[in-house]
């Protein structure tokens, strides 16, 4: 199957729409219902998935360089396949942090080796990620990685004359700061929402004030400098009227949301569990039903992983002492079908946009983020959501198994992802882009 040339068929385009798709070249040649198969192409039956543009992930945690035991680019990317993704934004809190042009090229030639998704490196905005001088922001622009986001995600940019500076300074080239809100001081030593749930559990509490105050000021900075903020995993009913005043006034700002805060909530703490241990923290259900609702009526703009592997020991212990973080990517989409779709609050157009358009329009990904029209680059998602599965921990392509839908059933199923008109991931298995290279890459 590595002549390039697939017709798949059975499928429903995000209009509603039934239809085939041809793909030959790396590009779509034909959208058409009934179509039949040219000589030497593949026919691959997908009868009843809906055929999306392909998945664009802006908060994905790869962890290489650095810390390989719980993610590799290569592992990462597979992951990323089986979700439906074809892009995927490396965030810079490895080791050492992507602060300069080399690591940020480093990371960037990793994606491209692997060949199951494109990833783009995230610069850092700091040095190290310390909050105190801005990273080599500009040669990270320049290099071959062409960032154009900018984030110390897992700490934020607390100083507010710095974070004036990075967005002052991404202006130039038409960059933005992703900003992790997290008032510091607020939340040291926090492991979970501030409320009924944690005073019960005696686990210290992170207020939403916290996320909201840093939101709040940072719109203003945004607003006083004419310059484009994102931030990162809303959790907040607060927060989402914040953002929702700041697009109001005119406000050049951005947020996603993750898949996780719209389906989980602080009750997951009862069972003392730390793969519910994650920053920010699951919120009350108030909260997921305002972050549903923004995320529908366009508040919120985007679905992003925030994937963050583990390895097993750092999860398999005390509360107190695990990491924060959850795998993401290869339930997203699922999650996406079951709290947003099937529930009415959207539709796959508006999925097509929150998953796909808008993350590539934020990050200047020009080649991504694009309808699925005859001539167009072929990245394809292919999702059946009338398919249901149950969630594997030991059949994930992640290096990591820390998961939190272990043993839960989810509703949609991806059926099938094509990067650049390659399957990358079909009838269940993946299989790399690269001439030469093994058919079946993992689980």
């Amino acid at each position: 199957m590595k002549n390039g040339n697939y017709l798949l068929t059975g499928l429903t385009l995000p209009n509603g729409s039934k239809s085939d798709i041809a793909i030959s070249a790396g590009k779509i040649t034909e959208i058409a219902p009934n179509l039949i198969a040219a000589e030497g192409f593949t026919k691959v039956d997908l009868a009843g998935s809906i055929a999306l543009p392909g998945l664009v992930d802006l908060h994905t945690h790869l962890r290489e360089p650095g810390k390989e035991d719980a993610e590799t680019v290569l592992s990462g990317t597979m992951a990323a396949a089986k979700g439906g993704f074809v892009a995927v934004s490396a965030m810079a809190n490895t080791s050492p942090v992507a602060d300069t042009a080399g690591v940020v090229e480093q990371v960037f030639a990793l994606g491209q080796s692997a060949g199951f998704a494109d990833v783009f490196p995230i610069g850092a905005v700091t040095e190290g990620l310390k909050g105190e001088n801005l990273a080599e922001i500009g040669a990270m622009a320049d290099s071959r990685a062409r960032v154009r986001v900018f984030s110390d995600d897992g700490s934020c940019v607390f100083d507010p004359l710095v974070m004036r500076r990075a967005l002052e300074y991404v202006k130039k080239f038409d960059g933005v700061i992703a900003q992790h809100a997290q008032d510091p001081r607020l939340t040291q030593g926090a492991q979970m929402n501030e409320g009924e749930i944690s005073s019960r559990l005696g686990l210290k509490g992170w207020p939403a004030v916290a996320e909201e105050a840093i939101i709040a000021r940072d719109v203003l900075l945004a607003d006083h400098v004419q310059s484009r903020l994102h931030i990162c995993h809303l959790t907040t009913a607060g927060g989402v009227e914040i953002i929702r005043w700041a697009k109001a006034r005119g406000i050049s700002v951005t947020a996603e949301v993750t898949p996780h805060h719209l389906l989980l909530t602080d009750e997951s703490a009862l069972s003392y569990d730390p793969i519910f241990k994650v920053n920010p923290p699951l919120r009350t259900q108030k909260d997921v039903e305002a972050l549903r609702e923004g995320l529908a009526d366009g508040t919120i703009d985007i679905v992003a992983t925030d994937h963050a592997p583990h390895p097993a020991e750092a999860k398999e212990c005390e509360w107190q002492e695990a990491a924060f973080g959850m795998l993401g990517l290869e339930s997203a989409l699922s999650i996406i079908n079951q709290t947003m779709v099937t529930t009415g609050l959207m539709n796959w157009e508006t999925v097509a946009d929150r998953m796909s358009y808008a993350p590539a329009k934020i990050a200047r990904y020009a080649e991504h983020g694009k309808a699925l029209t005859v001539g167009a680059i072929a990245n394809i998602t292919l999702i059946n959501p009338a398919q249901s599965y149950r969630v594997d921990r030991d059949l994930v392509a992640s290096r990591s198994r820390n998961t939190p839908f272990h043993g839960m059933d989810l509703q949609g199923a991806v059926t099938a992802t094509f990067f650049r008109g390659l399957p990358t991931f079909l009838n269940g298995k993946l299989a790399s882009i690269h001439e030469g290279s093994p058919e079946s890459a993992g689980k």
